[in-house]
Order: C-alpha cells, then structure tokens, then sequence
C-alpha cells in the first residue's frame, strides 16, 4: 500500500511552506515518528515526522521550493490493514457519477508545547498506483476539469495535482494560472539587478505590516524618561544576576514596568472586535517583544509576565531570544501576545513610529538611551534619558489614556526599586 502524507496545516491559518531539509532519501526505510523534512512556516521551523512506518518511495518538492498545504509531501510504501478503507475511498472518489469535490486529506497536526516535532496523523492514506509510471503520464481528473483547463489554455499534465491520487482539482488550475501569471516578465540581461525569492517570514512580516495599517487606527505618542537611577540598580544587581546564568537587560525592567501600567489601564491589553460590536479585555498579561534574527523580525511571547520577577523576566527573554537566533521557536512561543515591545535602540535609533501588532491595541517602542543635559533641582546636570514611542489604535484609546499610560510606565522607570518589590 502507497500511503500519500500531504502538507499539514501545522501552526494557526498557515496556507504553505518552504523546504528547508529532506532528512529522507527515495528508498529509505523510516518508521512512525521520524523526521522527514525541515518546513519554515509564516512563524516557526520545524520537523515534520512520518505518519507511518514504511519505505520512502517519492518525495516532493526540492529544497528551497514552496509547498501549498494539502499538497503531497511524501509518499510511502506501507504494509497494514488500511487497504480496504483506502480502496473503497478511491472507487467513491472516481466513481462515473462523482461530483467535483475540492477536498484534500490533509494530517492534522499539532506544535508539541515544548518543541517542534510534530505528532502523526491517521489521515490521507491512498492506494498506490503502478510503480512503473513516468513523470509523463497522463493527469488523473474529471472531465469538468479538464474542460475548465482547456478553456484557460493549459497543459493539465504539467498541473501538480492536490486530491487523491495526485488527481488535478479545479482549485489546482486556478492556482497554476494564478502563480503563472505572477511570473516575473523577461528583463534585459543587462539590467542591474539580482532577484531572490521572499522567504515565509518576510511574506508574513508584510502580510502583516499591511494588515494592521489598514485595520487599525494608528496614532503615536513619544516620551523621555531620565533613568540614572535605574542604571544605578542594574548596574549593582547584573553581576549576581551573571552569576546565575542570566544577562540582565533594560528590557526586564521596561517589561515590569509595562505590565504594572496595563494592569490599571486595561484598554491598552485589549482588542476591539467589530464584527460583534464588542470590547475584548484580556485576562493574562502576555508581553511579545521583537527580536531581529538574521532571518526577519519574529515576536515571541513573555507568558504571565505579571506573575515573573524581573530575573524570571530576564531569563525568559534570554531563553526566548537564543532560541529566535537559532530558529527553533515554536507555535508555543509566538502565540497569545497582548501587547508587544520593539527595543529598536538597541542597533540605534532614537524615536519612530511602530506599526501595531493587529489585533493588539499598542506597541511601545523603545530607543537609544542618550547621555543629554538636563535639569534636576533646579540645576543642570548630565542625565540619560530613554526615548519611548507608543503607538495605539485610537479606536480602543483615547489620548488621555494613552498619556496616564505612558506616564505611569516612566513613573516605574525612575524607581527601580519599586519595580524590584513588585
């Protein structure tokens, strides 16, 4: 029996993703549970195993190429007691009277919580068709579609076909017309340029940069905050905190701060739902921070943050930001986030304007920290000052909640110890 493993919808609307390693080779034995390919997604890298024991005797796809979810991954040669049910499947499908159906049997996968091997499925098991066929065999479909294919001017044997079988659906052909026309015109050899396809986190980036400006009321306020004191602090507690494994950063204590803020204005750890005509206020405390990976900006999570200490903060987000590095975050840690931090000054800049983590309501930027003249009792004195920008969807809060918000956040920041006792 030829098992067919199609691509799994493995994380949250995921609609593809990208090869990144074949562990297997055509011939090779594996059993239940094993790697077989390395697959980036709009969020995560992550193993995809074997759904059954058996002989790996096609794989699709080469390294680098995109693969549709519920498109064939692998196929595997397996000995069990599913030929019955999976024949009886096949004459339904093929039957003279069958009706075009666009289905696809896909596994149905779950992200393990602590890392990304995935959990088999009992699903897209198909009876194999003759061993000696060639890549240039006949496309099976109906007649509709083959119909729908040469009305549109297309060779279906060159279409990759989705259903049972490898069998061409409708959506297939509209697919293959949709990335042919996509296809980039002939350009002069001499033209200037280089081409190099966008990777599943910059598609997703942009996906969502351009979501949240068209979803989102975007507006922005900027600060100061004088933090000599809180230099002071960490400067006296990094080295106990080295000591025990952990790199203590501003970011821990700007995250404290954050958390106390959003427990007295609630409105900046919600999201508004209109198509209910309601407020949405979350119950946990999820702060998302940005981390610049050589592959694209990713936004794990800081779960319950309210519940941590700052060296409970610190690690996590050592933790957090060694495993965005090395591209082994999980579902886990990027889902559930209420409201994010961008630490953009820590590579330079000093104010902007973040765009929104739709369907957050705010984001609080954070900049370069600048050793500035200031005035203190009346004297002037060398401060440093830390840059804040908070941007916030202006149909959930108002301006006079954005500024009580932002204030009590600076109010923290100047007494460090308070937020050592919280």
């Amino acid at each position: 029996m030829r098992y067919i493993f199609n691509f799994p919808d493995i994380g949250e609307g995921l609609e593809e993703g990208t090869i990144l390693e074949w562990y297997v080779s055509k011939g090779q034995s594996v059993r239940t549970g094993d790697p077989l390919v390395k697959m980036e997604t709009d969020k995560v890298v992550a193993d995809i195993p074997s759904p059954r024991t058996g002989i790996v005797v096609a794989l699709h796809g080469e390294v680098g190429e995109i693969i549709k979810v519920g498109n064939p991954l692998a196929e595997i040669e397996i000995e069990g007691g599913f030929a019955k049910e999976a024949q009886e499947e096949v004459k339904k499908e093929f039957a003279p009277d069958a009706q075009e159906k666009n289905e696809t049997v896909v596994g149905t996968m779950e992200i393990a919580s602590k890392n990304a091997i995935l959990p088999s499925s009992d699903e897209g098991l198909n009876e194999s068709k003759n061993k000696g066929e060639n890549a240039s065999r006949k496309a099976l479909s109906t007649p509709a579609v083959r119909g729908m294919a040469k009305e549109l001017g297309i060779d279906i044997n060159k279409v990759t076909g989705s259903g049972p079988l490898g069998r061409v659906t409708k959506t297939d052909i509209e697919n293959y017309q949709s990335a042919s026309s996509k296809k980039q015109p002939d350009f002069d050899e001499t033209d200037d340029v280089t081409y190099e396809p966008l990777t599943q986190i910059r598609k997703t980036i942009a996906k969502n940069m351009i979501n949240s400006k068209q979803n989102a009321a975007h507006m922005s306020v900027f600060e100061e905050v004088e933090i000599s004191d809180l230099m002071k602090v960490r400067d006296q507690i990094k080295i106990k905190y080295a000591e025990r494994g952990v790199k203590l950063t501003y970011l821990s204590f700007i995250v404290k701060a954050t958390v106390i803020a959003l427990k007295q204005h609630r409105q900046l750890n919600s999201r508004i739902d209109m198509e209910n005509d309601r407020m949405v206020y979350n119950k946990h405390f999820n702060i998302g921070f940005a981390v610049d990976t050589p592959a694209g900006l990713v936004v794990p999570v800081i779960r319950d943050a309210d519940r941590l200490s700052i060296f409970e903060i610190a690690k996590r987000i050592d933790e957090i930001s060694e495993k965005a590095r090395q591209r082994q975050l999980t579902i886990e840690d990027m889902k559930g986030g209420s409201f994010t931090i961008t630490n953009f000054g820590s590579i330079g800049g000093i104010f902007a304007t973040p765009v929104i983590n739709y369907p957050q309501a705010a984001i609080l930027g954070v900049g370069r920290i600048m050793k500035t003249p200031v005035v203190k009792n009346d004297t002037l004195a060398v401060g440093n000052i830390l840059p804040l920008s908070l941007s916030v969807d202006h149909r959930i809060v108002d301006g006079g909640e954005v500024t009580r918000f932002i204030n009590k956040v600076k109010q923290y920041l100047t007494d460090p110890m308070a937020l050592l006792m919280e």
